[in-house]
């Protein structure tokens, strides 16, 4: 790989450059409008974990409540105040608490920030080809989360496919 393709030895905060809101057919994107992602792991050219820095303003979510059949996740929160709402509940995660989800458990997550401040999450997960994201509340579903480039393709519960 040439020099000028090679991916940083280190980022700063500066170095980041968020996207605004989410992929998620709406309605279900309303909930994360507003919230900025940032791929550090595409950054660093990481392709068998992911890594994002993700701010949560009020009232945004991180996602929809969902689990993955074949991807753990882990979170931590770096500043501000978040409800994990998981089938347990809610549970409020503050700066330096950590949660994370084991592929397979069929127990879905969701952050929200409920506070009046940002929130700052850091987020590590998986990148498999064979995963499906299941969403309990809703008619989503992903079985193919990488494609033709985009990130996911969102089903209906029923099979049948959302618009690209």
């Amino acid at each position: 790989m040439s020099e000028e393709n090679s991916p940083p030895l280190k980022l700063s905060q500066d170095d980041l450059n968020y996207h605004q809101g989410s992929g998620y057919p709406a309605p279900y994107d309303e909930i994360c409008r507003d919230r900025q992602k940032a791929k550090i792991g595409d950054i660093f050219g990481l392709n068998q974990f992911g890594v994002n820095q993700t701010i949560l303003p009020p009232g945004q979510a991180s996602s929809q409540r969902h689990w993955h059949t074949d991807e753990d996740e882990l979170i931590y929160i770096i500043a501000g105040t978040a409800t994990l709402i998981t089938d347990h509940g809610e549970t409020t995660l503050t700066a330096g608490d950590y949660a994370g989800f084991k592929a397979g458990n069929p127990d879905g997550h969701q952050l929200i920030n409920k506070s009046d401040d940002n929130v700052i999450v850091l987020e590590i997960g998986g990148r498999s080809q064979a995963d499906e994201g299941h969403y309990p509340d809703i008619d989503l579903l992903i079985d193919e989360p990488r494609y033709e480039g985009k990130l996911a393709r969102f089903k209906h519960k029923d099979g049948s496919y959302y618009e690209d």
